[in-house]
């Protein structure tokens, strides 16, 4: 594989190197059940060396903050920065900042555990500052989640919130938002020099623009699903790629170090 000129700039200036993360699908494989996520056995050793050697490491996901922080067990990953919600929470050095919750969760969260039930294979997912409809477990996941998808987006529309798709997933949230827009505005504090970013789903999809309008040497790693196909500099085989892609970039900056 030729080496991607980001990836060239990162080892070359790892100081000045952002490492953006997803969580699910990126660091943790998917499941039925998204409270059983936890991220790859390899993830917090990789992710703990990789910290101590970048400018900054930013897991950028869709589920509130901490809950990111304890299936990633983050807790220990030095210069850690994890932004949840798309950006609408930070965790940093332990410490959660968060706008207020947006008044229209209320009535989602009732009218949609009316829609769900209707539905077989369907579930709520209950995200604090969003709800997410799951149809993964249907018998027919995709069909199932173009039946709820005008009336969710409906729902969405009357509480004020927006529609985030993604793999079997429906995601009722703030609008205003997005992993673009995160990762844009954490480079800009970070004065990053280069950039990479590694996800999985169509959420992600704003985040690798964001890397390519940056201006700076970045690359894209698409977490590899047969479920959707995005253009990226680099493809790997899901978290357990991600883990070795990740690995290979400290071991590469250990040496260059070492040799110094």
């Amino acid at each position: 594989m030729n080496t991607p000129d980001g990836l060239r700039a990162i080892l070359e200036d790892p100081a000045g190197a952002v490492i953006g993360l997803d969580f699910d699908g990126t660091l943790s494989p998917i499941v039925p059940d998204p409270a059983s996520a936890r991220i790859h056995p390899d993830g917090p050793a990789v992710l703990a060396r990789l910290g101590g050697l970048v400018g900054a490491i930013a897991v950028i996901t869709g589920r509130p903050a901490a809950t990111a922080v304890e299936y990633g067990s983050l807790a220990g990953v030095p210069g850690l920065v994890v932004l949840g919600h798309y950006g609408l929470e930070r965790w940093e050095a332990g410490t959660l900042t968060a706008p207020p919750v947006h008044p229209g969760l209320a009535r989602v969260r009732a009218e949609l555990s009316r829609l769900v039930s209707t539905v077989d294979g369907a579930s709520v997912e209950d995200k604090e500052r969003a709800v997410a409809v799951h149809t993964r477990r249907a018998a027919d996941p995709q069909a199932t989640l173009e039946a709820l998808r005008e009336p969710v987006a409906k729902l969405a529309a009357e509480a004020g919130l927006t529609v985030e798709p993604g793999k079997f997933v429906l995601e009722l949230r703030p609008s205003g938002m997005d992993k673009g827009v995160a990762l844009s505005a954490f480079l800009r504090e970070r004065a990053a020099r280069s950039v990479l970013f590694a996800g999985d789903d169509l959420g992600d999809l704003a985040a690798f623009a964001a890397v390519r309008a940056s201006g700076l040497p970045g690359v894209t790693v698409f977490s590899g699903s047969a479920e959707i196909s995005v253009e990226a500099d680099i493809v790997v085989d899901g978290p357990a790629g991600v883990m070795e892609l990740l690995g290979s970039i400290a071991d590469a900056i250990e040496r260059q170090t070492a040799g110094g």
